[in-house]
């Protein structure tokens, strides 16, 4: 029997308040790990009308000046007009920053696997007599295994419904914002602010999306605008040019600014605070979520290095032809390096059993704190081009999590457990 449901996900752009914020803790911690690489930073933002609270626990050998970054970021933004209730010259600025803990540190620092290993082998020096010799065979990894940040569940997700595995709400979801803001910045359609959002309602069939039931796009804009002149510079401007036009019917229905007026908005008209949007940041509701935010984080947090890995194995398994759909589950415990967890949701879409997707997993993948930061090259600056528009997909940043370079790997050895 065919099946049909609809299903709907949203993106902000990066004028919204909480996406404000998680700009603003991204950009600080972009600023803290270029100066000093081996940062430890968990830093939140919050903002209300004419002010900014930057808080949270960073530990570092660089000297930053918080303020400054916070206005920068505001200004790029988009918050340079009074007019919009919020701009970076007249907002105060708050911050509220301590050490991060040293009970925490004590994990992260050498994992408990490093401590036992480290103990066994300072027990077997003591009755070695070349203890040289028992130094040089002793792996540089075992003397440099972080261990996860905190105990947790993280997910990646993907699919075969775009070109980049991404689910097709939220791809469009994010075309849309990211096109909102490209033409208010340029000048195409300057009578905009930088507050915006877009939901995109995609029909499926049997699991397939087969047309777009329902767009709907709602701007901050300046008062002098009517919503006739709006609605069609945002419909012809913004939302036909990026959508596909074999998703569109004629009973599709475009939706702009609902409610008729969108002038207050920002911080001035809600509150924000970093990682209240974190749906935004991953598939739009399509698979689970472990509940960490990313931003803000550095990458000793499996909450955000843990979900890139997640992401990364997931994307590889589809291209690789195991399976339409493809969801990991990786857990981790505060102090321990490997994961306590890894689990494969294929949806029935499965070539192979989801069990043997499993050892392919742990056979091809390096799933320790150090080893995934390493292999992403984690600790640069790169953080605050993610806070908006998503953590997965981006061509546009070739970002190492989505790579396709196991897709070979993962087909010898799905061969091999096949036969």
């Amino acid at each position: 029997m065919s099946k049909k449901i609809l299903f709907s996900s949203e993106s902000v752009t990066e004028g919204h308040p909480d996406k404000v914020c998680d700009c603003i803790s991204d950009a600080v911690l972009d600023g803290v790990i270029e100066k000093d690489p081996e940062s430890r930073v968990a830093c939140e933002t919050a903002v209300t009308t004419g002010l900014v609270l930057v808080m949270g626990e960073i530990t570092t050998k660089a000297n930053l000046d918080i303020p400054s970054i916070v206005r920068n970021t505001i200004k790029e933004i988009g918050y340079d007009n009074p007019a919009y209730g919020f701009d970076y010259k007249t907002c105060s600025v708050i911050t509220s920053i301590d050490k991060q803990s040293e009970d925490i540190a004590l994990g992260v620092d050498r994992a408990q696997e490093y401590k036992l290993k480290n103990e066994n082998h300072s027990s077997h020096k003591e009755n070695c007599c070349d203890k040289e010799l028992v130094d040089e065979t002793t792996s540089k990894s075992e003397y440099d295994m972080l261990g996860a940040g905190d105990q947790g569940m993280m997910f990646g997700y993907a699919c075969k419904e775009t070109d980049d595995y991404m689910p097709m709400p939220i791809h469009l979801a994010h075309k849309l914002t990211k096109k909102l803001a490209e033409v208010r910045k340029s000048g195409t359609l300057n009578y905009l602010g930088p507050d915006g959002k877009a939901m995109v309602t995609v029909e499926y069939q049997n699991n397939k999306p087969i047309r777009l039931d329902n767009i709907v796009v709602s701007t901050q804009h300046l008062p002098e605008v009517d919503q006739g002149t709006l609605v069609s510079d945002i419909v012809n401007n913004v939302i036909i040019p990026e959508l596909p036009k074999n998703m569109i019917d004629k009973s599709i229905r475009f939706l702009v600014n609902p409610t008729g007026r969108f002038v207050k908005g920002g911080p001035c008209a809600d509150s924000g605070l970093t990682g209240r949007k974190i749906i935004v940041d991953t598939y739009g509701g399509f698979g689970r979520h472990g509940g960490g935010a990313f931003s803000g984080k550095d990458p000793t947090k499996v909450d955000r290095t843990g979900a890139y890995a997640a992401r990364y194995i997931a994307k590889n398994i589809v291209a690789a032809g195991l399976a339409d759909r493809c969801e990991i589950q990786i857990a981790y415990i505060i102090g321990i390096a490997n994961p306590v967890c890894i689990h494969v949701d294929t949806f029935g879409t499965g070539k192979i059993h989801n069990n043997k997707i499993v050892k392919i997993v742990q056979s091809l993948f390096d799933l320790r704190p150090s080893s995934i930061i390493d292999n992403f090259m984690l600790k640069r600056p790169l953080y605050k081009d993610l806070s908006s528009y998503g953590h997965f997909g981006r061509p546009e940043l070739d970002l190492p999590w989505e790579r396709l370079d196991k897709v070979e790997e993962i087909r010898a050895k799905a061969k091999v457990l096949n036969f």
